[in-house]
């Protein structure tokens, strides 16, 4: 046993020399002579984001927030363009117009939060933002659904303080999209609700989801969360060099261009032959350009499932999973699952301290409608206003679960020959 260690402590003696010699040694007496150098840069590139992060959170506690509740009336007549109509008014770019405001007042692009929440099968849906865009919210939204009624309401997040692993279980997902961001999603023209067809034979993706939302039971909850805000420039991945979302698409055409017009085939001389692109590819062609031509919002999508650990109901997990399946196409995007909390193997995660650690991180985020910014910053991609308003709109009457949170009775103007 003796020699053991012996034999142990002389490798270890041998690989300290190795380590403390030689050109490691070299290196170490380099930085440290060169240290008056790169330390006071290193240190500066420090304190600088810091400093960012510090004044943008500052900025950020410092604003004052709203929820407002939108109750639908019996019957909505009008197609999700009323809504993409809406939201093309709340892309806001102001707020970062100088280095001065953004680097030293810390201020950024307002954010909103469109959300549907199904509390024990109740329906409501909501919009959270900045105090000072409350008039603004509800002005867009009564121009385009006058029949509607917006009230500022408590915030329904504020009934669960935090996750208690003792109490409840909960499951969250984030969603992203499969393909590059200018690849659109299936759009409500694609259902035709652009044209404003009769209700019956109205396609509407999003009555699937706010059935299936509709079909909780007692103690049980989904949070459904859209961030979004204006889209701006950003920088390349691997460079300095900045692009946007509309140069993406452009560039992703071109690309596309000349990869559907290539053949095998040459001709005598061996120089490719080209050929006419198909239907299938026109189509998506197309159907970039389109989406691109339109705003262009930064977008965050979160899901929170929980419920009492005896009224959890662990099936509902896979379709959850699925639950943007609607808007999916085969052919252009699709939303995928993303970050949610679970673990395939029990060997990844000790005694479940990493997955209630996630899960706690994730309720506190949609507290928070924490998304572009710490802590809980997050990749975001991009969605034009004809997909955030297919995603999220007022449904008509192909809806029919009577759980939607709706106004009592129809509005209407009094007669103009009251007595007075």
């Amino acid at each position: 046993m003796d020699s053991i260690f012996q034999i142990f402590g002389e490798l270890f003696v041998e690989s300290f020399a190795t380590f403390t010699s030689g050109p490691i040694l070299i290196v170490y007496e380099f930085l440290l002579v060169t240290s008056p150098l790169w330390l006071p840069l290193l240190l500066g590139f420090i304190f600088w984001f810091k400093w960012i992060e510090y004044v943008r959170a500052k900025f950020i506690a410092n604003q004052n927030h709203v929820l407002l509740e939108i109750k639908l009336p019996p019957e909505v007549f009008k197609s999700p363009l009323a809504m993409e109509l809406a939201l093309a008014n709340l892309h806001l770019t102001s707020g970062e117009s100088t280095w001065y405001d953004k680097y030293f007042l810390g201020k950024v692009r307002a954010w909103f939060s469109l959300e549907i929440a199904s509390i024990e099968g109740n329906v409501h849906f909501f919009i959270w933002t900045r105090e000072v865009f409350k008039n603004l919210v509800e002005s867009q939204l009564y121009g385009q659904y006058p029949n509607i009624e917006i009230f500022e309401v408590p915030d329904y997040t504020d009934n669960i303080s935090r996750f208690d692993k003792e109490k409840m279980s909960l499951w969250a997902n984030n969603f992203i999209l499969a393909k590059p961001d200018p690849y659109p999603i299936k759009t409500y023209i694609d259902f035709g609700l652009d044209r404003d067809p009769k209700e019956e034979f109205k396609i509407d993706p999003l009555t699937t989801v706010i059935e299936y939302l509709a079909s909780l039971g007692k103690g049980e909850q989904i949070w459904f969360q859209i961030l979004m805000q204006a889209h701006k420039k950003r920088k390349k991945k691997g460079t300095f060099q900045e692009t946007d979302w509309k140069k993406e698409g452009a560039e992703l055409v071109q690309q596309l261009q000349k990869e559907f017009r290539k053949s095998d085939d040459t001709d005598k001389d061996g120089n490719p032959l080209f050929r006419f692109p198909t239907k299938s590819e026109t189509d998506t062609l197309a159907a970039i350009d389109r989406s691109i031509s339109k705003l262009g919002y930064d977008v965050g999508i979160r899901l929170v499932y929980f419920a009492e650990k005896s009224k959890f109901n662990g099936g509902r997990i896979s379709a959850l999973t699925n639950l943007m399946k609607p808007f999916n196409s085969n052919n252009l995007n699709q939303f995928v699952p993303s970050n949610t909390t679970s673990f395939d193997y029990p060997f990844e995660d000790f005694r479940d301290i990493r997955v209630n650690a996630i899960k706690s991180a994730s309720l506190d985020a949609y507290k928070r409608r924490s998304y572009f910014h710490p802590p809980y910053q997050t990749p975001a991609f991009v969605l034009n206003s004809e997909e955030l308003a297919t995603i999220f709109h007022l449904p008509g009457g192909v809806l029919q679960t009577p759980s939607v949170n709706r106004v009592g009775s129809r509005k209407a103007e009094a007669p103009v020959n009251l007595p007075t």
